[in-house]
């Protein structure tokens, strides 16, 4: 099914949009995507991986939340997934699809991405991702791990690079224990992700915080954060900028005053950062 859609931001430009794509298989479900180009131009175009929020699928979140329309009228090929969802549940009542199955299915829509290149006119070397809450966790995590480290999954296109080249998170978690610790609302939603409390399960808390991926050849990543925000620790941050900083990783943080849990996709830094890092100057 195809439909145009007119950009919020920009009303002269278009988008052409592509709905419930199958991108891979995750256990027994099929994985789903979204997928808008600019309707003007011949490419290739830099590519967007888009990750909604929503406590990793706790909450039901539609792909519409990412603003995929946007990102195709400002020079993107963008995708919004669908991944698995830890309120799906096992025949004993226990969470199905616990973590790294949300990060294996990020990574196949890389791969996706990247495998269908030709047909949807994006540039392979320019990949970037984008998330918000959950999703800027999935975001960083996807951007900061290597094959080596075993989050690749076989939901389909084995053999393709799921390495991007930038990264983008809004108010996502970075450490898994203090994120935990540092908040009641969001605590149960970790515990779900990961197996139970910090305690019970430290070795999955560490492999799920992206600070422990963080390195050197890590991509260029862009934080948003409000100062108000109660879901994610503003302090997240700034472990992320301070680690990156050590090892010798580019890392913006942009902190909102008076700014709660919100996207802040709409922000102009959110649109140059994306120009600067993955469209060639």
């Amino acid at each position: 099914m195809y439909y145009y859609v007119e950009n919020s931001f920009a009303q002269t430009e278009k988008s052409i949009c592509e709905s419930n794509i199958i991108y891979g298989q995750g256990g027994d479900e099929k994985l789903v995507l979204d997928i808008c180009q600019p309707a003007r131009g011949n490419g290739p175009f830099p590519g967007l991986v888009w990750i909604h929020g929503g406590g990793w699928g706790y909450w039901f979140t539609p792909r519409s939340q990412c603003p995929i329309d946007t990102a195709a009228s400002k020079g993107f090929v963008a995708i919004s997934i669908d991944y698995r969802s830890t309120s799906t549940k096992d025949s004993n009542g226990k969470v199905k699809y616990p973590f790294p199955a949300q990060i294996e299915d990020v990574k196949c829509a890389i791969r996706w991405l990247r495998a269908n290149a030709q047909k949807y006119r994006v540039d392979p070397q320019h990949i970037g991702i984008v998330g918000f809450s959950s999703g800027g966790h999935l975001a960083l995590l996807a951007g900061f791990t290597e094959s080596a480290d075993g989050f690749e999954g076989n939901g389909g296109n084995a053999g393709i690079s799921s390495r991007v080249q930038a990264v983008v998170c809004s108010a996502g978690m970075v450490e898994a224990v203090s994120f935990y610790e540092n908040q009641i609302s969001y605590a149960q939603r970790v515990e779900l992700l990961l197996g139970g409390k910090p305690g019970e399960s430290p070795a999955l808390y560490k492999a799920a915080s992206p600070l422990t991926h963080v390195r050197r050849n890590n991509p260029p990543t862009l934080f948003f954060q409000g100062d108000i925000d109660t879901l994610c620790p503003p302090a997240q941050a700034q472990l992320l900028k301070n680690k990156m900083s050590d090892v010798g990783a580019s890392c913006t943080v942009i902190i909102k005053q008076g700014k709660g849990h919100v996207t802040f996709f709409s922000e102009p830094s959110l649109w140059s950062f994306l120009d600067d890092h993955l469209k060639i100057h």
